[in-house]
């Protein structure tokens, strides 16, 4: 598998540290070798970086705790590690390195699907972790690990039956307000898709973010363009598809960066999905996000893509009243892990 398992618990602080202390190998060299980490560096020190902690700090406190344990686990300054995780918020041009494409289905027998190309850096094939997180005081969540960011801004859900998956989006704004990286993990500790639709949309935002989300406890599934301009939540009729760029007509007007590949597999998603019936399942699916169509595919395995992404993994959530199922898929050998979310392991 692209990926191992691991279990963490704890309260916020000791949570984040085990997070640190699991990335700890691997950080050093994989910040040396990270365009984005490069960029980043000149932003060390600025008035705009400590803005966006104080914001943090004041919205989210638990989370913010949870990042100084990620500090404290990777042995780096807690003002590096900010600064990792407002990445997206302060490089537009190339966002956080996280493309992605998602998709999303109403069944005819209620089954609520969404679907999910987690694109990354190519470096991290083979160096993710997927993290079944118990928390003391939140119901606790799996999700797609990147080294030293804090879970929730790839695919992930909670013991309460929320799913979300992300889509970067690159806006051009830098307004004050919270990271989007923490604001998604903050999703995770909701109960209800309607508390998660009212933190996006009444937290103030300092960069963008599409977000997918159901619950098990709930027959809706909302698209969601998160950016510092506006909240748009739409809820989703039968069948959607997102890459990353702003769709939504009460966002498309922002100033935002469409890539090629955004674009190219932006029509190709909606081509897919636009095919779908009432009978169509997971395994549909899962073909659309391993569809290979066109130079610039949904699918992303060349060395030399574009936005130098790769897809490192593929999650399909199968959504039912009161249970959520989390199938993960290599994009190699399509191996399988299959994990019921809803139900805490012993």
């Amino acid at each position: 598998m692209p990926y191992k398992y691991v279990r963490i618990a704890g309260n916020r602080r000791q949570v984040g540290a085990a997070l640190g202390k699991l990335a700890r190998p691997l950080m050093a060299t994989y910040l040396d070798q990270s365009a984005t980490w490069k960029a980043l560096r000149p932003w060390r020190g600025h008035p705009y970086l400590d803005e966006l902690g104080e914001q943090a700090r004041t919205a989210l406190p638990a989370l913010w705790d949870e990042l100084e344990g990620l500090a404290e686990g990777l042995d780096m300054p807690l003002a590096d590690v900010l600064l990792w995780n407002c990445r997206g918020d302060l490089l537009h041009s190339s966002g956080s390195g996280d493309g992605c494409t998602s998709v999303a289905l109403k069944a005819a027998d209620g089954t609520r699907w969404i679907g999910h190309n987690e694109d990354g850096d190519p470096y991290l094939y083979g160096r993710c972790h997927l993290v079944d997180v118990a928390l003391e005081d939140a119901p606790g969540y799996l999700s797609f690990y990147y080294p030293g960011s804090l879970p929730g801004h790839t695919f992930g859900a909670n013991r309460a039956g929320l799913v979300q998956t992300i889509n970067n989006l690159r806006t051009r704004q830098r307004p004050a307000g919270v990271p989007r990286m923490l604001l998604a993990r903050a999703v995770l500790d909701c109960a209800t898709l309607d508390e998660a639709v009212a933190l996006l949309r009444d937290t103030p935002r300092a960069g963008g973010f599409h977000h997918t989300l159901g619950s098990a406890a709930d027959a809706r599934i909302f698209s969601v363009e998160a950016t510092p301009g506006t909240a748009s939540a739409q809820e989703i009729g039968t069948r959607y598809g997102h890459a990353n760029h702003m769709v939504h007509q009460a966002s498309r007007g922002q100033s935002q960066i469409i890539t090629d590949s955004s674009r190219d597999r932006q029509r190709r998603i909606e081509g897919i999905v636009d095919t779908w019936s009432p009978a169509t399942t997971g395994a549909d699916l899962l073909a659309a996000l391993h569809d290979t169509e066109g130079d610039l595919p949904i699918l992303r395995t060349d060395a030399a893509d574009p936005d130098g992404e790769n897809t490192l993994a593929t999650a399909i959530f199968e959504i039912g009243d009161g249970e959520v199922t989390l199938r993960v898929y290599d994009r190699k050998a399509k191996a399988e892990i299959v994990l019921d979310v809803m139900n805490d392991p012993e």
